[in-house]
């Protein structure tokens, strides 16, 4: 997609994103220390927060949106409902169980040239 100007970045969620990575980084830099974390630590980590506001501003006017739980949901829900009024089952996108198998080829052990039972001579 091209750059629009006109597309809103959703702060709010940028912002609680970054906090819940800050929270993360947080316990995993005082784990990893065992305890011990200096003040560059986390000012490295605050240093963090315009970085990733700005990548994910541009690529929120590019056109970017993380589809939340609820979306991945509803898509969950439809692709069942969907596979029910087909008569497939849900999780299942092609029923293996109603394939033919495959016609023998010549490199496959069940066609023409099916390996013999006999021992060869030499």
């Amino acid at each position: 997609m091209a750059w629009d100007s006109q597309r809103p970045v959703p702060w709010q969620r940028l912002i609680r994103d970054w906090l819940l990575y800050a929270a993360i980084m947080v316990v995993v830099l005082l784990f990893l220390r065992g305890g011990k974390v200096n003040l560059g630590t986390f000012l490295g980590l605050v240093a963090s927060a315009p970085i990733f506001l700005v990548i994910g501003a541009v690529l929120a006017k590019f056109g970017y949106q993380r589809k939340t739980m609820k979306d991945l949901r509803s898509e969950n829900e439809a692709r069942q409902r969907a596979a029910k009024a087909n008569g497939t089952a849900a999780g299942s996108g092609s029923s293996s169980a109603n394939r033919a198998a495959p016609a023998p080829t010549r490199r496959t052990a069940s066609g023409p040239n099916r390996p013999s039972n006999k021992q060869r001579r030499r």
